[in-house]
C-alpha cells in the first residue's frame, strides 16, 4: 500500500530513552567504522528516505535487486544498499551477532543484527546494475577499487542521526517535509533533482515543469556524494541559496538531500523516484541521461540519453510519482528568452554553453554572459574556481625504479620556484618515507599506503593553491587513480609517465636495487618481480635515454604552460 504524501513514513530509530540505554550497551558490540557512502545510505535508511528497506540487504534482497530490481518479497528496488566491510573484520563476525555502526568520530549511529554474510560477484553486480564492469565508470572503480569484499546484511537500530554542522536549516528527513508540506498545504509537488549549480536554462526547465504538472517546485539537490571532479557542495548550496530570490517563496522550496549517487544512469533515475515518493514528492523531473556518468573507456556514452525515462515511466504508477520529462531548454538570441529545444522557431540563432564550455571559462577568466547564468552564481563559482594560474596542482611522477623521476622532479622543481608565484612542495619518494612512512615496509599493500599517503598531502596542498610534484614509482593503475580524484576535487593532476626502458634502467642500477632483486635479495621488486602497470592515457610521457634532464623537464613545464597552469 503506498502511503499519502503527507502521512508520516515509519523510521528505524527507537526513542530516545531507548537511545540511550542501547548506545551504553552497544560500547562492548564489535564495532564498525562506517565511510562516507555508508554513513550517507544509513541515514536513509534511518529516516524512511529508504522505505520499505528495514536495513542493509539480505543476500536474497541484494540477488533480487542485481537480477530484476526487486527485493526478495517482489518490491522494486533498483539498487542494492549493502554494508561491505574488510576480510579481516569479517572474519570476526557471523549472522545473529549485533555490531555497533559508529561514523568517523566514533560515535554510534546504529546496531546491526547481521542475518547474512556473503562474498558477491562484483563483476556480475557491475555488469546488471551499471551495465558494464567497466572501470571507467566512478561506481565501478569504486565496487572493486575501494568497496570492501564481503557484504553484511541485516536490519538496523537507529540510535541518532549523522551530526551535519552546515546547512543544518536547509536539511528536512522525509516526515519534516512531509510535516511541511502538510502544514502548507501544498498537495503536489515537483521535485527537481540536481548536483550541479543552477543557471537560467535549469530555472526556465523548473518554472515550466512546476507549471504544466499545476505544481509546487521542491529544488531537492544531492549533497552527499557525487561524481568525483564535481563542484563541491557547500559552492553550490550557496549557488542555490544565491538563485533562490529568483523563484516565488510562496511556491518553492529547497531542501538538501544527503545521498551517495552511484551515478548509474536509469536504475538511479529510478531509485531516486523511489527516494522522492518517500519524501512526500507527487511528481519528479527525469532529466535527458540522468545520473549519467559519461563516457565509459570506448568513449561512448554509458547509457542511452532517454533510457532512464523510459524506465521511470515504466514504473511510476507502481511507485506512485508521475514523471515530468526534463525539456532541453536551450537561448534564442533573437527573442532573447529560452524555448525547449523541439519549440525554437524556424532560422533562428540557438546559444547554449556546455558544462565543459563554462568550466573553461571559469579556469580562463573568460567573460560568463548574463542571459547563460545569474552574476551571483557566477560570483561563487569564481571565489570556489579562479582562473587556472591561480590554482594549484599536482605533477605525478611515475616510473620504474633509476628511470630519472626525481632527477626531473628535482629540475621542475627549480624551475617553478625560480617563476615564483606559488609555494611548491617536492614530495620525493625516499624524503617520504623518511619522514611520513617509516612504518611501511615494501610490500604491495604497504607501497599503495605509500603512495595514499604521498596522493594525501599533494591534495592538500593543491587545495591551498601550491604546486605539489610527486616522484615514486607508483606501479598499480588503480592507486594513482585514487590520487588522481583525491586531488582533481582541488585542482589539476598531470600524470607523467617517465617512460624509460627496464633495460636501460638496470643498465644505470645507481642504488644496485637491480642487482639485489635479480639475486632474489629484495622480494617483490618492480619491473623484476611484480608487474608495473605502466598508465594508458598520461598527461605527458617523456623517456630519459638520450635526452638530457633539462629537456625532459622543460616539456614537462610547456604542457603546464599549454594547460594555462603556469603563464607563459
Amino acid at each position: 500500500m503506498t502511503l499519502s504524501n503527507t502521512a508520516p513514513i515509519p523510521e528505524l530509530y527507537v526513542s530516545h530513552e531507548s537511545a540511550q540505554k542501547l548506545k551504553h550497551e552497544a560500547g562492548n558490540l564489535p564495532s564498525w567504522d562506517l565511510t562516507p557512502r555508508q554513513i550517507c545510505d544509513l541515514e536513509l535508511l534511518m529516516n524512511g528516505g529508504f522505505h520499505p528497506l528495514k536495513g542493509f540487504q539480505s543476500e536474497a534482497d541484494y540477488n533480487g535487486t542485481v537480477e530484476n530490481m526487486r527485493t526478495a518479497d517482489g518490491m522494486l528496488w533498483p539498487i542494492p544498499v549493502t554494508l561491505d566491510v574488510s576480510q579481516a573484520f569479517a572474519d570476526k563476525v557471523a549472522p545473529g551477532q549485533d555490531i555497533a555502526l559508529r561514523d568517523q568520530e566514533g560515535v554510534i549511529l546504529a546496531i546491526l543484527s547481521i542475518t547474512d554474510k556473503w562474498t558477491p560477484n562484483k563483476a556480475n553486480e557491475a555488469e546488471k546494475v551499471f551495465g558494464a564492469d567497466d572501470l571507467a565508470h566512478p561506481a565501478v572503480n569504486y565496487l572493486h577499487n575501494v568497496a570492501g569484499p564481503v557484504y553484511l546484511g541485516g536490519p538496523i537500530t537507529g540510535i541518532q542521526q549523522p551530526v551535519h554542522y552546515d546547512f543544518r536549516a536547509r536539511r528536512d528527513t522525509p516526515n519534516e517535509l512531509r510535516a511541511f508540506f502538510r502544514k502548507m498545504g501544498w498537495r503536489r509537488i515537483v521535485a527537481f533533482q540536481t548536483r550541479n549549480p543552477l543557471h537560467r536554462a535549469h530555472q526556465e526547465l523548473t518554472f515550466r515543469a512546476a507549471k504544466e504538472a499545476e505544481a509546487n517546485l521542491l529544488i531537492h539537490p544531492v549533497v552527499g556524494m557525487t561524481k568525483p571532479g564535481d563542484v563541491d557542495h557547500f559552492t553550490r548550496v550557496r549557488c542555490y541559496e544565491a538563485v533562490l530570490d529568483q523563484y516565488p517563496a510562496a511556491t518553492t522550496h529547497l531542501s538538501l538531500l544527503n545521498l551517495a549517487m552511484r551515478m548509474g544512469g536509469p536504475r538511479e533515475a529510478l531509485w531516486h523516484a523511489i527516494i522522492r515518493k518517500n519524501h512526500g514528492l507527487t511528481h519528479f523531473i527525469v532529466g535527458r541521461d540522468h545520473a549519467g556518468p559519461g563516457k565509459n573507456s570506448q568513449g561512448k556514452d554509458f547509457y542511452d540519453p532517454y533510457a532512464a525515462q523510459e524506465l521511470v515511466a515504466k514504473h511510476q504508477k507502481e511507485i506512485g510519482i508521475e514523471m515530468v520529462d526534463f525539456k532541453q531548454m536551450v537561448y534564442v538570441q533573437e527573442k532573447a528568452q529560452y524555448y525547449p529545444v523541439d519549440e525554437v522557431p524556424e532560422g533562428s540563432t540557438v546559444l547554449d554553453i556546455s558544462g565543459t564550455e563554462l568550466r573553461r571559462r571559469l579556469r580562463e577568466g573568460l567573460e560568463i554572459p548574463d542571459w547563460f547564468s545569474f552574476p551571483q552564481v557566477v560570483q561563487e563559482l569564481r571565489r570556489t574556481s579562479p582562473p587556472r594560474s591561480k590554482q594549484g596542482f599536482t605533477v605525478f611522477f611515475t616510473g620504474l625504479s633509476g628511470s630519472g623521476k626525481s632527477t626531473i622532479a628535482n629540475a621542475l622543481m627549480v624551475k617553478l620556484m625560480e617563476m615564483g608565484g606559488r609555494p611548491v612542495t617536492l614530495l620525493d619518494g625516499d624524503v617520504v618515507r623518511k619522514h611520513l612512512s617509516s612504518e611501511l615496509g615494501f610490500s604491495k599493500e604497504h607501497r599503495d599506503i605509500n603512495i595514499r599517503r604521498i596522493g594525501y598531502v599533494a591534495s592538500e596542498i593543491t587545495k591551498n593553491g601550491g604546486i605539489a610534484i610527486c616522484a615514486p614509482i607508483a606501479p598499480y593503475t588503480a592507486t594513482r587513480r585514487a590520487v588522481r580524484e583525491m586531488i582533481e576535487s582541488f585542482g589539476a593532476f598531470i600524470e607523467v609517465h617517465v617512460a624509460t626502458s627496464i633495460e636501460e634502467c638496470e643498465r644505470r642500477d645507481r642504488k644496485g636495487l637491480y642487482k639485489l632483486a635479480r639475486e632474489g635479495k629484495i622480494k617483490e621488486f618492480t619491473g623484476i618481480s611484480d608487474p608495473y602497470e605502466a598508465p594508458e592515457k598520461p598527461e605527458l610521457r617523456v623517456d630519459t635515454e638520450g635526452t638530457d634532464v633539462d629537456y625532459c623537464a622543460q616539456q614537462v613545464i610547456l604542457k603546464l604552460e599549454s594547460m594555462g597552469l603556469i603563464k607563459a
